[in-house]
């Protein structure tokens, strides 16, 4: 039997290592192989689970909006027979002055509800994310005209604020009897209240529970500096709430193109067209005029406003948007 030399020793040592060394290399592929078809059926599984949401989305919001689409090009009284028109009912609505009116409208409402909501939203969360029972109670109370129908409140507000029928007549204020329904000015005033009472809840129930997910140290810290409750307010609690506002804001902003119910029972879009927004001008076009090609084209010219006023409000958010803002998370 030869024996072997040194250097022989040495390199079957070495090439014995190479190849034990080599083996877990060629076994990691199979490995990563085995994580990658588990990988697909979780992503599998995921696609499956948002189809029903998808197809109820499908259903009742991209197949309407399309048939609202094609409707824009058509001229359609809402009974005979549709005539495909091409731009027709699209001209008329762009040069119509009532189209742009109510556009005017419907803007100045979205920056005026913005305005007299978010500060008020964001002082009534802030109170009541405190811990005491009575702010409970209170939360409980504000919450309450959220519940009510929007028609069911305008309805209300109308006869209260009869000049003759109403609240005033009955309590004997005579600064109560004004016209508030029938002048041009005051009509934005009662709308904007009512608004602003009816939907401010939902938007402190936002802030409320934001509030209170801003990490109890940060206030601590804060004592401990010497800073009191109106520096911790701006300098703790409105920077946490960024993207709380964002929400909030984007809900105003889309909501604001809905308060069609609350002026059509209200007003009817008076005095005169001093409340006729873009919504109800398109119910009144489509229902009353029997124009549902023009209507339909503003029914489009709503929902690209809607989107265009979203996509805006959320790009003011920045690319974290969505990041959460609790310690260490």
């Amino acid at each position: 039997m030869t024996a072997l030399s040194p250097a022989s020793t040495q390199l079957a040592a070495t090439g014995a290592g190479t190849e034990a060394d080599a083996a877990p290399a060629r076994r990691a592929p199979s490995a990563a192989g085995a994580r990658r078809p588990r990988d697909e059926k979780l992503q599998t599984s995921h696609v499956l689970f948002a189809l029903p949401a998808l197809a109820f989305f499908a259903v009742f919001a991209l197949l309407p909006l399309l048939g609202v689409v094609v409707l824009s090009f058509t001229s359609w009284n809402g009974i005979g027979a549709i005539e495909f028109t091409g731009l027709t009912s699209w001209t008329e609505a762009l040069t119509r002055p009532t189209t742009w009116q109510g556009l005017g409208l419907v803007l100045l409402l979205v920056v005026a509800t913005w305005l007299l909501q978010t500060p008020m939203s964001i002082l009534l969360g802030t109170f009541l994310a405190g811990q005491q029972r009575y702010r409970n109670v209170l939360a409980i109370l504000y919450f309450l005209p959220l519940l009510l129908s929007s028609a069911a409140i305008a309805i209300t507000f109308k006869s209260l604020l009869d000049p003759n029928f109403g609240l005033a007549n009955g309590l004997d204020m005579p600064l109560l009897k004004q016209n508030w329904l029938g002048d041009s000015v005051l009509v934005w005033v009662v709308l904007l209240f009512i608004i602003s009472w009816q939907f401010i809840p939902f938007h402190t129930l936002i802030y409320q529970g934001a509030v209170r997910q801003i990490p109890r140290s940060m206030y601590e810290a804060a004592e401990i500096d010497g800073a009191g409750r109106v520096r911790q307010f701006f300098s703790i609690t409105l920077p946490q709430l960024k993207y709380t506002l964002i929400t909030s804001s984007t809900l105003m902003v889309v909501g604001a193109l809905t308060y069609f119910d609350i002026i059509f029972v209200l007003t009817q879009g008076g005095p005169g067209a001093a409340t006729r927004i873009l919504p109800l001008d398109m119910y009144l076009t489509g229902f009353r005029g029997n124009e549902m090609g023009v209507a339909s084209a503003l029914a489009v010219m709503l929902v690209v406003l809607g989107l265009g006023l979203a996509l805006g409000v959320q790009r003011l958010g920045g690319k974290d948007s969505a990041a959460s803002q609790m310690e260490g998370a």
